[in-house]
């Protein structure tokens, strides 16, 4: 899905920041974006519309976050806890947008790799390095589940959101680099990289567009 030998732009969390998803879409390089396009920020439609032109235009694709995911659950009519940010999402899409949108959502893997270089949106688990992501539709578990959501507990930490472990990080094979999004990581504004014992390392591209931060984006080389 990620063509051979050509540089990349890789995007991290976009979260409804159109106007930012707009200036790293204008680039020569191919898009791989890491996930969660949609909620928090002003225009999830607009990113949406961005990412079809991307990926309808043979220059990008996006990967499946947890919040795409939680879309298209709606869009398709399945059982999905809505919240406030979801239907504000929901409601800026018309009908022949909701028709691309659950397409490409459908269609979006949960992991890619590109020679030296792995994407995935949450966290990364080794049996990915051996089967292919599961189509959308089926149970959240395994490694699909690690895709989505990272590494966790089952505890929610004092600001309500899930407890999230980076043990994962120890287990990737030396060589590798793991591009992911999911959490915000980094003190300083820009991606954060963690080395792993194993000898890989992860790079945490979320800076917290939509959310009061702002959208990162790293260019790689043809060859990783």
């Amino acid at each position: 899905m990620i063509p051979a030998g050509i540089p990349l732009r890789v995007v991290g969390d976009v979260h409804g920041d159109a106007r930012a998803f707009a200036l790293a879409a204008q680039t020569d390089r191919f898009v791989v974006q890491l996930g969660d396009l949609v909620d928090g920020g002003t225009d999830s439609a607009g990113v949406l519309r961005i990412a079809l032109d991307l990926l309808e235009g043979g220059r990008g694709l996006f990967l499946l976050g947890n919040h795409d995911h939680k879309l298209a659950r709606l869009l398709s009519g399945r059982a999905v806890k809505t919240d406030a940010t979801l239907l504000a999402t929901a409601a800026q899409l018309d009908t022949a947008l909701r028709s691309r949108v659950l397409a490409a959502i459908a269609q979006a893997p949960a992991w890619l790799r590109r020679g030296r270089a792995f994407f995935v949106h949450g966290g990364f688990h080794t049996s990915m390095l051996y089967q292919q992501p599961p189509r959308f539709g089926g149970k959240v578990e395994g490694p699909l589940a690690r895709a989505l959501f990272g590494q966790t507990t089952g505890r929610r930490q004092p600001d309500g959101y899930p407890e999230r472990l980076l043990d994962w990080v120890d287990r990737i094979p030396a060589g590798l680099t793991v591009y992911c999004g999911h959490d915000i990581r980094s003190t300083d504004g820009r991606p954060w990289t963690r080395h792993g014992a194993a000898g890989g390392r992860a790079v945490f591209v979320d800076t917290g567009a939509g959310k009061g931060g702002h959208l990162s984006w790293i260019d790689l080389p043809g060859e990783e």
